[in-house]
């Protein structure tokens, strides 16, 4: 049984062809491969892309989706094992995974982490706990990576360069100001598919306190080795634009300072400045622009720059539909 926690697990090969049945089902959405089929989605953490499209991509595939809120609508859980269950936690990872697999086809799970202590949340415990429990295959919605945007991702820049082939590309993924320190999941997913896709990619960051975990970085260099392309580290605005084919924008938090954020804050706040500009985006190859929503305006990128026929965030969140519902369509037919 295979899950669908992370890209790095899956094959190029397998990659390839979820992709391919993504365009399929985007140029005709409807299709029965989830017909008597349900699936879960468990969230603890909010959402508008990935349960608007979960939902409905499971209905255009015939199946029916439970969305539960643990700690809301459904039992606080717990997930350390040995634990003494006498806090808030009503039920353990151990009955509640098996449970549903008893009851649906699929679960998928959104678990955000603490920001409190990185050693510890990338363990990512809570997708580990459903994968290890389940009896059913699992989906990852989010929690230190985000695969699902990684596939919407790739297909929108297949689709505005007209080929599946995207080596040769410079891939320029940024970091970029925001008022409080965000997950690196996206990024640690943008590079990872990046790399995997034979791009030639440059991190951007500030500072080396922003360069993302060593797992990522070595997932990459795996990457690069295996499928071509390169990856270099830069904190330098124009050579890291110059050229660029490609420009993805991501805000996230320095991981030396997990649970210190407070003292992040005034090194975040002098580097406002890499927002995304048309001046940025002028030293480009005529380059395109994207991100994976939610962005905030004029602090992550310009009114101009999102508005530009270069940016293809909107294309990107659509695709979220299609290639989650190839997702779910080769796991629940394995």
């Amino acid at each position: 049984m295979k899950h669908f926690l992370n890209t790095q697990d899956w094959s190029r090969s397998e990659l390839d062809a979820l992709l391919a049945q993504a365009a399929a089902f985007k140029r005709s959405k409807a299709g029965d491969q989830l017909k008597g089929k349900s699936i879960a989605l468990v969230f603890f953490n909010p959402s508008l892309r990935t349960r608007t499209s979960f939902e409905l991509g499971a209905f255009q595939l015939g199946g029916h989706a439970v969305v539960l809120q643990p700690g809301k609508d459904a039992w606080p859980i717990e997930f350390k094992l040995g634990s003494v269950m006498d806090g808030e936690t009503e039920e353990h990872i151990a009955e509640v995974a098996r449970v549903l697999s008893r009851y649906v086809d699929l679960i998928a799970v959104r678990a955000f982490p603490k920001f409190q202590d990185w050693s510890f949340d990338r363990e990512d415990q809570v997708l580990r706990g459903f994968a290890k429990y389940s009896t059913v295959p699992v989906i990852n919605l989010e929690t230190i990576t985000h695969p699902c945007q990684e596939l919407a991702h790739i297909l929108a820049l297949q689709e505005k360069f007209g080929t599946s082939d995207l080596r040769g590309k410079k891939y320029v993924l940024t970091w970029t100001y925001h008022p409080k320190a965000l997950n690196t999941a996206v990024a640690n997913s943008a590079l990872t598919i990046a790399t995997r896709m034979g791009m030639d990619v440059t991190l951007l960051c500030p500072t080396p306190d922003y360069i993302l975990d060593e797992r990522y970085m070595g997932w990459a260099e795996q990457n690069v080795a295996e499928s071509g392309g390169s990856l270099q580290v830069s904190h330098d605005i124009a050579s890291a634009y110059a050229g660029a084919d490609v420009v993805y924008a991501k805000s996230w938090g320095a991981l030396p300072y997990f649970g210190n954020w407070e003292q992040e804050k005034p090194i975040r706040d002098q580097y406002k400045h890499f927002i995304v500009d048309e001046a940025k985006m002028a030293l480009t190859n005529s380059g395109v622009f994207s991100h994976c929503l939610p962005l905030r305006r004029n602090i992550k990128a310009t009114d101009a720059v999102m508005d530009s026929p270069a940016c293809i965030a909107i294309e990107e969140a659509e695709n979220r539909l299609h290639v989650q519902k190839a997702i779910m369509a080769a796991l629940a037919n394995q």
